[in-house]
Order: C-alpha cells, then sequence, then structure tokens
C-alpha cells in the first residue's frame, strides 16, 4: 500500500516484520482489530529472512558499509499539550557483526581444479561484479585464511585422529563417495551468480519439531496452507573424525550397523523407559545427565547418541532437563517421517511471510521501507496515545509492538550482550553421502576443547534452497569469540577448503559466509523504560526450534487482547456462508482446529489433511 494513502488511526500498529512481530500481525488481524505492519528494510522477516545469492551479497555490503547516523527531525510541532516524544533508533546493525566471505573456486569455469582463496571481509559488495578483483589481496587473505585451518585442523585432529577409532570408522563413509564422486559438478563464482535466483539463504538456521508449538500454531490457524514443508530425513553426528548416522527411531535402531545387538536392546529399552516419568528417574534430580546414563549401563556410542544427539544437551546438563529433552524428542518422531523435525520448502524465511500474509488477508496494511520514528506519549497514563512515521504523518493506534534493534540504547535494559555464530557454506557434496541426494539432515557436533557444541543442518536441492549439484550447509552455536573464529575449526575438519590429500573424501566448500547475529534469548522484553502499551520482539535465539518466538507473540497477544482466543482457525473459503444464503451448517475451520487438538485418532486425521499436500516429498 502506498505511505500516503496511510489511515490516521489503527489498533494495533508492529514495526519490524520478523517471526515474532508477524504472528503478532496475524493473530491481532485474525479477532478484528486494524492493524498496521510496517518495518524500514526492503525486505520481510528481519532477521529471520531468506535471500537469493545475489540479495545475500547486497545485504552483506550494506552491513560492512559505514553506517551512517540518520538525522533526527524535529517532530514537536505534532505534539499537544500533554505528551511528549520517545525517538526510536534509526538502525538495527548492530544486531549483525564480524561478516566474513571466503571464496574457494574460481570466477570462471576452468579444467584444471585450482582451488581459488578468496576472502572478501572487506570487498563482499564488489563479489557480484569481480570475485577474483585484485590478486594480490586475494592471494594474502587466502593464504592466511589456509594456515589458521590447517593450524586448527591439525591441533583437533592430532587430539582425536591419533588412536585407532578413527581408521576403523573411515570406511563407513568412504564407501558411497567413491561411487558418487564422479557426479560431483565443478561450480564456478559465475554460475552461483548467474543461477543465485535459485538459492534460498537463511540468515537463521532452525528446525520445526513436528510436535512444536510453531507446527501446531500452523495447524490450528490454517497458516499452513501458505507452504510447503519437508522431513529432515536423517540425524547424523561428528565423532572420532568421521560423521556417522544416529538411530533413534525403532526402524533405525535395528538397522544400524554401528551398534551391537546388545546395544540395540539395551537402547530401545531404555528409550522405552524414557516415554513416562518414574520415580528412578526423579531419584537423579540436580544430578548431572552423563551420570545419570553411566549408571543406566550404556555404553560410549550409545551415551554419545543420546546426550548429544537425540536429548541435544551437554554434559553438565541436570538430569531432569537431558530427560525433558529425550521426551520431547520421542513424542515428535514418527509424526510426519522418522526424524522429528520439519523444514519449510524455500526456506525458513517464508514462515514470517505466511504469517503476514494471514494478517493481510484479514485486513492487516502492510508497507515496507516505511518506519515509525518516534512515539507521542499521553503523561498523565504513560500511554502510547500514537506514533509518527517516516513521512512525519501521525497515526493514533491504541498499542505498538516493536523489535528490540529499534528501541533506542537509553530505553533498553542494559543487560550483558549474548551472540551466536553462524555460518553458511555451499559445498559441492554432502558430508555423508548414501543412496539418495535428496536428504535433509541434521548434524550434531560435540563440544571440544572448550569450544561449544555446534548445530549443522545441511539441505539438499529438494529444499529449493540451493541448486542441483551443490548442498547448502548452515552451522550455528554459542559465541566464545567471532564466528570465524568459533566454527572455523569445524569447516576445516569436516569439508575441504583449500588444497588437501584427502580432497575425494570431503566436500568441498565452494563459498562461504561467517557472521555473528544477536542472541534473542539474551534480551530481556520486560523492564524497558516505555509507556505500558509498547511491547518489545526481540530476535531469534540459539535454539533448534521456534518455542521462545511463539510463546514471546502469544504473551504480547493476550496482553493487548486477553478476552480473545489467539490465532484461531482461519475458515476455508468453501466453509465460507455468506448473508441471505440458505444452507445448512457447515463444518468451520474452527471446528476443523478443535478436532486437531482433539483426541489422538481425530488429530492424526486432521494433521494429515491440513499438510497432505505440504508435505509430499519433491520429485
Amino acid at each position: 500500500m502506498a505511505a500516503e494513502d496511510l489511515p490516521s488511526e489503527f489498533d494495533v500498529v508492529i514495526l519490524g516484520t520478523g517471526l515474532a512481530e508477524s504472528v503478532v500481525a496475524a493473530a491481532c488481524s485474525r479477532v478484528g482489530q486494524r492493524v498496521l505492519h510496517v518495518d524500514r528494510r526492503s525486505y520481510y522477516a528481519a532477521n529471520w529472512a531468506s535471500f537469493t545469492f545475489n540479495a545475500l551479497l547486497t545485504w552483506i555490503q550494506e552491513h560492512q558499509a559505514e553506517s551512517l547516523s540518520e538525522e533526527v527531525q524535529d517532530r514537536s510541532s505534532l505534539v499537544e499539550e500533554g505528551e511528549e516524544l520517545i525517538y526510536l533508533s534509526g538502525s538495527d546493525s548492530a544486531s549483525i557483526s564480524n561478516l566474513q566471505v571466503f571464496c574457494y573456486i574460481s570466477e570462471e569455469a576452468e579444467e584444471e581444479e585450482e582451488p581459488l582463496n578468496t576472502t572478501e571481509e572487506e570487498e563482499a559488495g564488489a563479489a557480484g561484479e569481480d570475485a577474483a578483483k585484485e590478486p594480490s589481496e586475494t592471494e594474502s587473505a587466502g593464504s592466511k585464511e589456509e594456515e589458521t585451518g590447517e593450524a586448527a585442523e591439525g591441533d583437533e585432529q592430532a587430539a582425536q585422529e591419533q588412536g585407532e577409532e578413527p581408521e576403523a570408522d573411515q570406511p563407513q563413509p568412504s564407501a558411497p563417495p567413491s561411487q558418487s564422486e564422479p557426479t560431483r559438478k565443478k561450480i564456478s563464482y559465475t554460475q552461483l551468480e548467474k543461477e543465485g535466483r535459485r538459492f534460498n539463504i537463511d540468515l537463521v538456521s532452525k528446525l520445526m519439531y513436528s510436535r512444536g508449538s510453531l507446527v501446531d500454531l500452523l495447524i490450528k490457524s490454517n497458516v499452513s496452507r501458505y507452504a510447503e514443508f519437508k522431513n529432515v530425513t536423517r540425524i547424523l553426528t561428528y565423532r572420532h573424525g568421521s560423521v556417522e548416522q544416529v538411530p533413534c527411531s525403532r526402524a533405525d535402531v535395528f538397522a544400524s550397523r554401528q551398534l551391537s545387538v546388545v546395544e540395540k536392546r539395551k537402547l530401545m529399552r531404555f528409550l522405552t523407559s524414557c516415554v513416562e516419568e518414574t520415580e528412578e528417574h526423579q531419584a537423579y534430580n540436580g544430578r548431572p545427565f552423563l551420570e545419570f546414563l553411566r549408571e543406566q549401563q550404556l555404553g560410549d556410542n550409545l551415551q554419545h547418541f543420546l546426550l548429544h544427539s537425540i536429548a541435544m544437551v551437554t554434559e553438565d546438563t541436570l538430569t531432569e532437563v537431558g530427560l525433558a529433552s529425550t521426551r520431547h524428542f520421542l513424542r515428535c518422531l514418527g509424526r510426519y517421517g522418522n526424524t522429528p523435525f520439519l523444514f519449510p520448502v524455500y526456506g525458513l524465511g517464508e514462515i514470517p511471510q505466511c504469517f503476514c500474509r494471514m494478517s493481510a488477508v484479514f485486513g492487516g496494511i502492510y508497507c515496507l521501507r516505511h518506519s515509525v520514528s518516534c512515539l507521542i506519549v499521553d503523561k498523565d497514563s504513560n500511554r502510547c496515545k500514537a506514533v509518527i512515521d517516516s513521512r512525519g504523518q501521525r497515526i493514533s493506534c491504541s498499542h505498538f509492538v516493536v523489535e528490540d534493534g529499534f528501541v533506542g540504547a537509553d530505553r533498553q535494559v542494559t543487560t550483558p550482550t549474548r551472540l551466536l555464530s553462524r555460518a553458511v557454506l555451499i559445498t559441492d557434496a554432502s558430508v555423508l553421502p548414501g543412496n539418495s541426494e535428496q536428504q535433509v539432515s541434521l548434524v550434531t557436533v560435540p563440544p571440544t576443547d572448550g569450544r561449544p557444541a555446534v548445530n549443522m543442518v545441511e539441505l539438499s536441492p529438494s529444499t529449493m534452497t540451493c541448486i542441483p549439484g551443490t548442498y547448502l550447509v548452515h552451522l550455528t552455536c554459542q559465541s566464545v569469540g567471532s564466528a570465524y573464529e568459533d566454527l572455523s575449526p569445524v569447516v576445516t575438519r569436516m569439508f575441504c577448503t583449500a588444497e588437501c590429500q584427502d580432497q575425494e573424501n570431503r566436500p568441498a566448500v565452494l563459498w562461504c559466509l561467517y557472521f555473528n547475529m544477536a542472541d534473542g534469548s539474551g534480551v530481556e522484553p520486560e523492564g524497558h523504560d516505555l509507556p505500558s502499551n509498547v511491547y518489545v520482539c526481540s530476535g531469534p535465539d540459539g535454539a533448534l526450534g521456534h518455542e521462545h518466538a511463539i510463546k514471546q507473540a502469544e504473551s504480547i497477544f493476550l496482553k493487548i487482547l486477553p478476552e480473545e482466543e489467539f490465532c484461531p482457525p482461519a475458515p476455508n473459503p468453501e466453509d465460507i456462508i455468506y448473508d441471505g444464503e440458505n444452507t445448512a451448517p457447515t463444518s468451520t475451520g474452527e471446528e476443523e482446529g478443535l478436532t486437531a487438538a482433539g483426541g489422538e485418532g481425530e488429530e492424526k486425521q486432521q494433521e494429515q489433511q491440513e499438510m497432505e499436500t505440504s508435505l509430499q516429498p519433491e520429485e
């Protein structure tokens, strides 16, 4: 909608199109609230966004450029007696930092295999025009990166690969590559640019638990009709210098070649006992989960799988927390596939846009490249009664929802900033090639040498996030240093980033990006020096699921409209009965939603109807 046409009064004004803000917008519009949803960016989803390859290069350029301080315009002429202004921040650039880009392929396709190491930390903007510009800087930066990678590889592999176990594990991943290696395509940088629109690269890396709050909300609200989903087909772990598949379902356990018959029986017995909490479990409350696993007479193999890949916790995690995570994992198994996870086709950036679409269907008004510059607050009630947009228009509202990055520093709660380390890789092969090239994998990398655990998500072209012949790999961990310092050792152990002797045994990195992102779970939404009807949404957190954002959105909605239902089901078009029609009552979307939340058999049938089309495997 054109900004000049904006009405002068709304019930709710929302600044920022992240996941939590978009869910609030959809929930408010659905129950009849007049919603204005704006974002000063040119794209939806904020730090939850997905970009094409070329758009990502532009995004990198914008964040690496020096941010110019915007001139604060005087809006005092729009303030009436008894009112005061609160100015908002002009930029959220502080949420992204330490961007580093590396390219390991030549600009044009060559017959000889000569990986080109290119550091684009200072020239990411020019990457779209000339990736191999400035040869002297390129070679020196590339050699520096290579030395860093080799040093990290030498230090960590010396500790992990001197024993006999890596040699014993090596044949498992090396057998399939010998068959799939000849099919590797040689990709040039020019090809990445030319086919860049076929990439959908997420800024945040998450998966959807099949019984998590996001999937339940998508089904309940009928927003699932706007997207398609794929099963995560396997869970892998990095152990003893090689990648192994984790047996988590009953079929996986009995088909596993890594476990002995005794181990299979122990694992099945343990998983069965974890379904319900028992007095034996309660006796270990307050004690480390690893201690509990050891006393269950589970071997090192099973302890590793359960701790790092099923519960996905650390060794010092309390037993009650580890068992709760294990139960959640088991509850999600089998709902849509043999793992607990789903991934949206075209990337995670689709999810906020789906909720924005629902809001628009029910009357929400959207304006990108448009913002709110300040709030007008009533001094007596300390409530926000209006906002002033970036064009100087005064817009009355009853409630205001804002992304935390747009709250001025003088109004924020002073808490230590927590960061996430992120890496995005484009590779030429899977970390564990198999019979199918359409695998979607979650890889867990346990913590080592004081480094945090890393979650890796490997996406195949079937997810519509990368071109055929490539894989898109996302790595995420809690920050200790910069993203490059935290994640490059993992990358150099598991991938080939330069000339190396065992290149045929490891996938090659074609292009990669490192950056740090603010951890949304470290932002305190309460306690800001803001009016009582202004609500702050934080950005993405470091968890694998979406629980934090969905709970935050529901909490804000209930503060705005405590008497209303959160995201009631939208009716199907064929179920709408118009005034004057003498038609027998039919099943509405609301009734279907309640059925989905009912008995297990009805729930299963309803969920299958809701997402049947979405979960069809791609051809």
